[in-house]
């Protein structure tokens, strides 16, 4: 298949697959590219890196203590982040790529890191 062909059929698979397959293929390959260890193969108490997209983010009510969570989707699982003490992140916000360092956790039986280190990184093809 020449570059030409390959790049014909990643763009016919990218309109014609299903949305949510493509870019847990993306970000499979970019964890891979970078590095990180996907989420499906962190073990509890192991120091790793993650990379992926922030899916959601929520907040406690005003009347708990501060806590910033995360949901991170790497294509291959979904890893829970707690910044303790925090009320806001500047960047982290839902679609934003971002590669984590810390240790595994398991918190209400998924997989969690509490207060890691963090680096905003650009989109998958950017």
């Amino acid at each position: 298949m020449t570059e030409a062909n390959g790049w014909l059929h990643r763009l016919r698979h990218r309109f014609s697959g299903n949305l949510h397959d493509i870019e847990a293929a993306e970000l499979r390959a970019d964890t891979l590219v970078s590095g990180a260890t996907p989420v499906d193969q962190c073990c509890t108490g192991e120091r790793v890196v993650i990379s992926g997209t922030v899916r959601s983010v929520t907040l406690p009510p005003r009347d708990q203590m501060p806590a910033y969570e995360a949901e991170i989707y790497d294509g291959s699982g979904f890893l829970r982040v707690v910044w303790l003490g925090r009320r806001r992140i500047g960047g982290v916000t839902p679609g934003r790529m971002i590669s984590l360092t810390g240790r595994v956790t398991e918190n209400e039986g998924r997989p969690t890191m509490f207060n890691p280190r963090y680096q905003l990184r650009p989109g998958v093809e950017g």
